[in-house]
């Protein structure tokens, strides 16, 4: 089969490997459809620590599935299918729990470490166990189905942090997690949702997508405690509002670095939520006491954790939309170039999909 191998950092090429072989309880799944994700770009350049060559990326896939194993009883041949990302033991106390995210023994498709190695879905071919497994609906396309994975993420972390209808939230970041994240917490009802990000083309999408404010912070991610941030504009428009009250009661942060959390944490009331869903700093500063003597309550969200079916009913429904987020949809071996692009931050730039094999 074909698959896009990481051979070195920075180094992506076109090789052809032995398509993977399947157990009892697994599924060959033919590859239609895998975004790159930010994780990837991560790893792509070796920041992460997590894709350590030579290993094939990708786990934001969807396809249909080519052959099952003996003992399969959850899908037939032909089935259209998305996956889990996370392999879960299904067996420890974590995983009875429901936290299968949490799993001790879980691997990562498409990740690397000192622990194991898991090649991922950048192929024409990807092997993974049933109980990973979700059926998808004729009517969504393909494209669409590959970001089921992120949805899932913005869900689990919108149900971490118990938002409510009638609340109001901030979101710092509009990359792809935070442009979901809005989406989600308009689902559950959210009277407000202030998006917070440094690139104007983002902060449009996020006006799209249902941000009633949004906030260009190119001045400085962080804010001292109760200075309002600067020229908040309604619904994406350039019109300056009066500026909104720091009393949130809750803030997502979507980058992952010590001002987007600073600004989190300064944006909500006393006795308000953080989530914490970036996850690019291994270490970022803590305004202590700003958190202990305002009683916040710091939540952290990592993947998910049995959100991809409400994930896949919500985008085949339309009331999460992820087309406009999908920036290019191109053949695999195109991968190379837009790792390239995506590394460089182009500009306009948000979510590219790689198609391995064709479509339908």
């Amino acid at each position: 089969m074909q698959a896009l191998l990481l051979t070195d950092y920075r180094k992506l090429e076109l090789v052809s490997l032995d398509q993977p072989t399947i157990g009892p309880n697994d599924v060959l799944v033919r590859v239609a459809a895998c975004g790159i994700c930010g994780s990837d770009i991560h790893g792509y350049d070796g920041t992460s620590g997590r894709r350590v060559p030579p290993i094939v990326m990708g786990h934001e896939a969807a396809g249909i599935v080519a052959e099952i194993g003996d003992d399969v009883n959850r899908a037939k041949v032909g089935d259209r299918v998305t996956f889990d990302s996370t392999i879960y033991c299904g067996q420890c106390d974590e995983c009875r729990r429901g936290q299968v995210n949490l799993c001790p023994s879980r691997r990562v498709l498409g990740v690397s470490c000192t622990e194991y190695r898991q090649h991922g879905a950048f192929a024409e071919f990807v092997a993974v166990p049933q109980h990973i497994l979700y059926p998808l609906p004729p009517t969504l396309p393909f494209e669409n189905a590959a970001l089921i994975e992120p949805v899932s993420i913005a869900l689990h972390a919108v149900a971490r942090l118990k938002a409510a209808k009638g609340e109001r939230a901030v979101v710092v970041g509009s990359g792809m997690i935070g442009l979901l994240v809005i989406q989600a917490l308009r689902i559950v009802g959210c009277d407000e949702v202030i998006a917070i990000d440094l690139d104007e083309s983002r902060l449009e999408l996020a006006a799209k997508l249902g941000a009633s404010i949004t906030i260009n912070a190119s001045g400085g991610w962080g804010r001292a405690e109760g200075e309002p941030p600067d020229a908040p504009r309604a619904g994406g428009s350039t019109k300056p509002r009066p500026q909104p009250p720091i009393d949130f009661d809750l803030a997502v942060e979507a980058v992952g670095n010590g001002p987007a959390l600073a600004t989190a944490i300064n944006s909500v009331r006393r006795g308000g939520r953080v989530g914490l869903v970036g996850n690019l700093a291994r270490e970022v500063p803590l305004p202590l006491q700003s958190v202990v003597t305002r009683e916040l309550t710091l939540v952290a969200s990592c993947a998910s954790a049995g959100e991809y079916p409400r994930a896949i009913e919500l985008l085949a429904s339309g009331a999460i939309d992820v087309a406009p987020l999908i920036s290019a949809v191109a053949p695999l071996a195109e991968g190379p170039r837009w790792f390239d692009r995506l590394h460089a931050a182009e500009p306009g730039l948000m979510k590219v999909i790689l198609q391995p094999t064709s479509q339908e």
